[in-house]
């Protein structure tokens, strides 16, 4: 029977033609995108033949996030949403063009760490106005859609890369993600400039615009249960993107195909969680929803890491993406329905950043760790990761609702 939530989704992207732009823009890029993630992985391994080259890849990819919500994420809300995702898909439709004809691992990284730069501004661009496209009710359904459709894309990207490097070239990977980004900068000039913000903010001068976006986070307890929940998630993730090969090849003898069919189970999880989010949200409120969704992950890598074969710890992994999918759905619904529209772009790079900062610091410790200790007691420290965030996040958010139901009730002084 079809889902009154999926019914919901279908029916808000036919009647919002701008989200159904958005959504098929921000579609198209993914797609592109995960096709040339793989391509450059293989690329670049292929002429290196090192694991550290594939590493500095990856850190180059985000660390530039973390460099924008640390210095430059108010010219989110200064200028033009519009615009800055225009600009960050023309640059990397360059960026992709030119990787062609990159002679050398080097070369390859420094144009990888550009387009991440782009990157770290479309993306908190294009959440940040979200809230302006939709209306209040249908915001939770839109960041559904949204996020479904980025693991969509991955599912379906990642699996094209492989075929088309392994039949072509990763040049041609290249190429398609550059079509993508052209594409998707077409859509998104077809969207009013007015529907990504109410207006351009206003400076207070350089530092105090940085402050502002680090102050709105820390100030209210919904952005910053977010803030302290989602950070400890994403030391958790790092401990189970390094030791999951370890736990599949060593612990379950699962060799590669056990290993592509862990990712699979997890991709699987993470768009059913993503799509069915809004539905949960309608029957419990989203205290509950949030902080259990990410115990959820908790249960899923701790079921994992004690799981006899990978065939027990499949159904694991899927379980612990739907959390995580149902958890970044939330993520974005309580940072744009807690700040303000002028702060909004700051309070997404401010997380964003600090999220890709840990994600990077647990690689960095989960490798020897991994070594030292074995992959699946690395997994349960990472499920203890997401039982403290959980915990966390419950007491920030019920701390919260208990301020504002007492600010409701404060008697209303009448003067004559």
């Amino acid at each position: 029977m079809k889902s009154r939530s999926f019914r919901r989704q279908s029916d808000l992207l036919r009647r919002n033609p701008g989200l159904r732009v958005l959504f098929a823009a921000t579609f198209a890029s993914g797609l592109g995108t995960w096709i040339a993630v793989i391509a450059l992985t293989i690329d670049v391994y292929d002429r290196t033949g090192s694991a550290n080259w594939v590493s500095a890849l990856l850190i180059a990819d985000f660390l530039p996030s973390v460099a924008i919500g640390l210095l430059l994420g108010p010219l989110i809300d200064r200028f033009s949403r519009r615009r800055i995702m225009v600009f960050a898909d023309l640059a990397r439709v360059g960026i992709f063009a030119a990787l062609p004809f990159a002679g050398t691992p080097g070369a390859i990284v420094a144009l990888a760490a550009a387009a991440g730069f782009a990157t770290g501004f479309f993306r908190p661009a294009s959440y940040a106005g979200l809230p302006n496209l939709v209306e209040a009710e249908d915001l939770a359904a839109a960041n559904s859609l949204l996020r479904g459709g980025e693991y969509l894309s991955w599912t379906i990207g990642t699996a094209l890369g492989g075929i088309i490097v392994a039949v072509a070239s990763p040049d041609l990977a290249y190429w398609i993600n550059a079509a993508t980004f052209l594409a998707s900068a077409a859509l998104i000039l077809r969207i009013p400039s007015t529907r990504f913000q109410a207006q351009l903010a206003e400076s207070r001068g350089y530092w105090r615009d940085l402050g502002d976006g680090f102050s709105v986070v820390f100030r209210s307890r919904v952005l910053l249960a977010v803030f302290c929940a989602w950070n400890l998630v994403m030391l958790g993730n790092a401990g189970i993107n390094v030791a999951e090969i370890v736990l599949v090849k060593v612990d379950f003898d699962g060799g590669d195909v056990g290993f592509g069919l862990m990712w699979a189970a997890s991709g699987l999880g993470l768009l059913v969680g993503s799509l069915y989010a809004p539905r949960w949200l309608e029957v419990r409120g989203i205290l509950l929803v949030y902080t259990g969704a990410i115990a959820l992950m908790g249960f899923g890598a701790l079921t994992a890491a004690v799981a006899p074969s990978v065939w027990v710890a499949l159904p694991c992994m899927a379980l612990g993406g739907a959390g995580n999918g149902a958890a970044v759905v939330y993520n974005s619904l309580l940072v744009q329905r807690g700040a303000p529209d002028e702060l909004r772009g700051r309070a997404f790079t401010v997380i964003m950043s600090t999220n890709f900062a840990l994600l990077g610091l647990g690689m960095v410790v989960a490798g020897p760790l991994t070594d030292a200790v074995g992959a699946r007691w690395v997994f349960i420290l990472s499920a203890g990761c997401a039982g403290l965030a959980a915990a966390i996040g419950f007491l920030l958010l019920r701390s919260a609702r208990t301020d504002a139901a007492e600010r409701d009730a404060e008697p209303v002084s009448v003067t004559g």
